[in-house]
């Protein structure tokens, strides 16, 4: 609500989006939780393990570093910090190649023409084999 003050009045804002005028502005004026504290300072560490294993470090990892420093985390609570900022680490698993596609055979032919729309019943059939 704040980056279109501009162009909009608060209370109009407000009540479009269902929210009082009065919670709007005491949720502004609300200093963080201490859950946001800690997890800022936690996250400050976190990216200061993920910086020294030049990132390579995923959150199983981190998490076992901060375990060996004595700190009592959740596993969760570093995975959630590390995708809510963007950290990921580095695999090596790659995935599993099943098909290799011959660059110089020709593609099956389109013998509908593109064209799905049958004007009876059992007159045109079509599959789709691909896989998501």
């Amino acid at each position: 609500m704040s980056a279109n003050q501009a162009f909009f009045a608060i209370a109009t804002m407000a009540r479009v989006l269902g929210v009082s005028t009065a919670g709007y502005y005491a949720w502004r004026s609300r200093l963080p939780s201490a859950r946001a504290i800690a997890d800022d300072g936690l996250l400050r560490r976190v990216r200061t393990i993920h910086a020294v294993s030049r990132g390579t470090y995923g959150a199983p990892r981190v998490h076992a570093e901060l375990r060996a420093e004595g700190r009592a985390v959740g596993k969760k609570r570093i995975a959630r910090l590390m995708r809510a900022t963007g950290i990921v680490g580095v695999s090596r698993r790659r995935g599993v190649i099943t098909t290799r596609r011959d660059r110089d055979a020709r593609p099956a032919p389109d013998l509908v023409d593109r064209n799905f729309a049958a004007d009876r019943p059992n007159q045109l059939w079509v599959a789709d084999i691909s896989v998501p």
